[in-house]
This record gives structure tokens, sequence and C-alpha cells, in this order.
């Protein structure tokens, strides 16, 4: 069933004001990020569009042109935070030998931006994302103990100022987990804390909220991690049909995909629920989020999980089957109403 579909992935996704934003950046036009920052009126909102601005940002000196041309203008010493962070990562990634000095940079820039605007929970997720680097946990701050007994020492108290200024901050848990993963420790040992994590936070994350996807983004980065070292358990796929993990992909659904405004429901949240509602045989429910997602899509977590053979096209092949099954599914099945 192609029948005409063909996904769009943009970085935006459904942000078209973002997305102007972006055109503008990549040109070397900093103003339209400027004014974009400026109206953005939630803080949730405001570190997702810091995030992928600067990922378009740091290939560039868009951002010190417009810190050179303004100075003292708060944004601008903010997004000179994030793209050093993500600049760091990617150094990090290519075991690049400047890579120390880059985060020091970085460092510096996000607890400035920290000082200028306590209230901003953005300084305290750049220096978040930073933990990653530091697996061996040599940081004071990268070895507080957990607020969860079960879970292992980290930046558990960076975490802590990110969410007292945005409460369940996404982002801000979602690098947790990139710290749980980069730890040095017996690769067992990472999996199970990651899965602990995403469980946990399921636990108690408020309706309306993306966190209660986390324990399947932690599914997805045990199956990464395990491809990397090696190979998937083969049985690794009807993991999502049993109960325990089923029972947190159908709260996300119903407590996330129902709840939540559908103008705050990020397209790569979306691609990982109906991923997970199509392994875990949830069609009907899986097509309700496809049909959401509209013409968008994400590469995500497609690419990484296995399939046999294996597909050249970066999982769009999976996902294009995937959506064509579930689609399939609910048109040929009526029910009252989803499970």
């Amino acid at each position: 069933m192609r029948s005409g579909y063909r996904p769009v992935y943009h970085p935006a996704g459904t942000d078209d004001a973002l997305r102007v934003a972006l055109v503008e950046l990549q040109a070397g036009r900093w103003r339209a990020a400027q004014d974009l920052l400026l109206n953005t009126s939630t803080r949730m909102a405001r570190t997702a569009r810091t995030q992928v601005l600067a990922v378009a940002a740091a290939g560039s000196n868009v951002v010190d042109v417009w810190l050179a041309e303004d100075p003292q203008c708060y944004d601008a010493q903010v997004m000179r935070a994030r793209v050093l962070v993500e600049r760091v990562l990617r150094a990090h990634r290519q075991q690049h030998a400047g890579a120390a000095e880059l985060e020091s940079a970085a460092r510096r820039a996000a607890e400035h931006a920290a000082r200028r605007a306590p209230h901003d929970p953005v300084p305290w997720v750049c220096l978040l994302a930073l933990a990653q680097i530091d697996g061996s946990q040599w940081r004071e701050e990268h070895r507080v103990p957990s607020p969860e007994p079960l879970l292992p020492t980290g930046p558990w108290g960076l975490l802590n100022q990110a969410c007292r200024r945005d409460p369940h901050n996404r982002e801000s848990f979602h690098r947790m987990l990139q710290f749980l993963l980069a730890r040095n420790h017996p690769p067992l040992g990472s999996v199970a804390a990651v899965i602990d994590f995403g469980r946990w936070v399921a636990s108690w994350a408020p309706s309306g909220s993306p966190l209660l996807l986390l324990p399947a983004y932690a599914q997805v980065e045990q199956c990464r991690l395990q491809t990397a070292q090696g190979g998937v358990h083969p049985l690794w796929r009807r993991e999502w049909a049993q109960e325990h993990t089923l029972a947190y992909t159908l709260a996300a659904f119903r407590n996330w995909f129902k709840e939540a405004d559908p103008a705050l429901r990020s397209v790569l949240d979306l691609s990982y629920l109906a991923y997970a509602l199509w392994v875990g045989h949830q069609y009907i429910e899986a097509a309700s989020v496809f049909t959401a997602m509209g013409p968008y899509a994400a590469r995500e977590p497609w690419a990484s999980v296995p399939e046999r053979p294996p597909g050249p096209d970066g999982g769009e092949e999976l996902m294009l089957r995937a959506r064509r099954e579930s689609l399939a599914y609910a048109r040929s099945h009526t029910r009252a109403g989803p499970r």
C-alpha cells in the first residue's frame, strides 16, 4: 500500500516556525532564529527548538556572527553554548584530539548562560549533555547518588537543576539516559541501568508527558548496544509483546498520545510509539499514531532495530511495512475503540 505516500524527513517536523528559522540559519542569517526564540512561550518548546537549531548551526559560524553583532543578547549566548556542546559531542564520537579543549569552552559557555538567566533550563541541559563524555565519572557532579536506590550514581544534581526550572523536561531525561549508556561499566550492567531508568521515570511521569515513552527508547538503546557488541538476542522482538513491556507501551498510548496537545507531540516520539505498538501487535493503535504523523516520519527507531535481511535504506522499508500493515489491519477490523 504505497498509495502515493512519501515520508517527509525534516528536523522541524510539524513546527512550521522552526522550519523557517532553520532555512534562514542554514543560509547564514540569524534574525529568524532570534525572533523564533523571542516568541517561544514555553520552556519545553524552547528546549526543543534550541536543540534543533544548534544541530543545524554547529557546522557554520552563524551563531558567532549573531553574538558579535549583538553581544548582550541572551539567546545568542545560550545558542553559542548549545552549538559548542553539539560540536563537543561530535568530536567525542569521532575521537577528535581537540575534544577536551572544546569541552572546556562549552562548559564555560553553559555556566555563563546559567548565571545570566537563572530561570532557563537550557544551560543545565547543556551541562547534562556534556556528562556523557565523562564515562569514568571523574567529575564530582557526575557521581551524585540517585534518588532511586536501584540506579547508579550520576549527574542527578544537574538533572534536578534542569527539572527545577522545567519539571519533567524531556531532553534532560534523554540526556540522562545517554549518560547511563556511556558509563564505563560492564555492558550488562549498563543495559540494566538504562532499562530500569526508563521504567522508573515512566512509573511517575504525569499524564500527557512524553517521558512515558522512555521505556521504549531504553529498549531500542538496549538493541543498539547489543548490535554493536556482535548480535541481538534472537527473541528480542518478542519482548515487545510480553505483558510487562506492552504495559508501558499502552500506557504511553493512552496517557501521552491520547492526552497530550497534538501540537506538542514530536515526530520522533510518535515514531517510537508507532514502532512499539506495531512490534507489540497493537495494530489499530499503531494505525492511529501513523495517521497522526501525517506525511512526516523519523529515521529512528527503524534504522536501529534488527531485521532479516537488513535493509539498505536506513529503516525506511521497515517503517513503510509497519505503516502499511497497521493501516490495513485497522481498515479491516472494526472495534468500539482502542484497547
